[in-house]
């Protein structure tokens, strides 16, 4: 499991920033990067959008692309990423969207996640498929999002997969 301090300490080492928008995680992942001592000279700010509604309104995410696949989708994560970004005027962006349960939602099954990172080195979307209740599966997509933000980051160079 990635330690939170690892990814601030190299946004600190490369002068970048990051932001976040959060759906399934509830601000559990903004709370983790805040828990680093220094975390104030590279995070932004996130946005939780729980809400299908506020993904548009208050990320960015395309009305179309929602009605069209549904909030739990790789493409709603990645468009989740680029929101945080642009608007909180960060290098890079992380999105999470998923099914923590205890029910399924929109024909999806509880535990499957999208996690994406977007950054001046690539971007990137995972699909997750996540055992155990709410706060496993919640904890389980955040430890993701900031693996991937660290494999990116010590990437040498740009990593786009999808």
């Amino acid at each position: 499991m990635t330690n939170p301090a690892q990814a601030v300490h190299l946004l600190l080492e490369r002068k970048e920033t990051l932001a976040v928008a959060e759906s399934l995680t509830g601000g559990l992942l903004a709370a983790t990067i805040v828990e680093v001592a220094g975390a104030s000279a590279v995070f932004r700010g996130g946005l939780v959008a729980y809400a299908t509604d506020l993904k548009a309104t208050l990320v960015g995410v395309p009305e179309p692309l929602l009605e069209k696949q549904g909030p739990i989708d790789p493409d709603v994560a990645l468009s989740l990423a680029e929101g945080a970004r642009r608007t909180c005027r960060a290098d890079w962006g992380i999105g999470t969207t998923g099914v923590a349960g205890p029910d399924s939602q929109d024909g999806k099954p509880v535990g499957l996640v999208y996690v994406a990172v977007t950054g001046p080195l690539g971007r990137q979307v995972d699909e997750l498929n996540l055992d155990g209740g709410r706060a496993s599966i919640r904890a389980g997509a955040v430890s993701h999002a900031l693996e991937s933000l660290v494999m990116l980051l010590r990437s040498p160079s740009a990593n786009t997969s999808a």
